[in-house]
């Protein structure tokens, strides 16, 4: 149960406001020539023929596998979603070394980098990572963004500092 100093403290607790969204594309843009080329699945495939049917060209950020609302993307412009370890997983529980592609309008295709994703949670890029993609995963899909976490705690700080308790 909270404590009224508590209640106190989580009614004020608010994030500070930041910048515009950056989107995904615009923040692996510099690692994208690094990762190593893929090739889209049938299923990836059908997802960007849909998307251009009623869209410009524009990177694409796709995952290898589709959820119950079907392929998931991301145009370039937009904010990543939140990374999940499932996603480094398959139906049967055993791990997935390619989790999510980069579709390039010139046709490239290139495998998400664990580097790339980790920033994309919000991980520094000197943190550094085990080699197995698995461990990996799970360290980025486990995680709460550090990006995140340090806004919020120093919001909470702040309020704390300021409180008589």
């Amino acid at each position: 149960m909270l404590g009224k100093a508590s209640k106190k403290l989580f009614g004020l607790l608010l994030l500070p406001p930041t910048s515009d969204p950056i989107g995904w594309h615009d923040v692996i843009a510099h690692l994208i020539p690094t990762m190593i080329d893929s090739q889209l699945l049938l299923k990836q495939q059908q997802a960007v023929e849909q998307f251009l049917t009623g869209n410009e060209p524009t990177p694409l950020l796709i995952q290898r596998v589709g959820g119950r609302n079907g392929m998931k993307y991301k145009p370039g412009h937009l904010p990543c979603n939140t990374i999940l370890r499932s996603h480094f997983t398959d139906h049967k529980g055993c791990n997935r070394s390619r989790f999510a592609d980069i579709w390039l309008p010139d046709g490239t295709v290139k495998s998400l980098s664990i580097e790339g994703a980790a920033i994309l949670q919000g991980f520094p890029g000197w943190y550094e990572f085990p080699n197995e993609t698995a461990t990996a995963g799970s360290i980025i899909g486990y995680s709460v963004p550090p990006s995140f976490a340090a806004q919020l705690f120093m919001s909470a700080q702040s309020i704390l500092k300021g409180a008589k308790v």
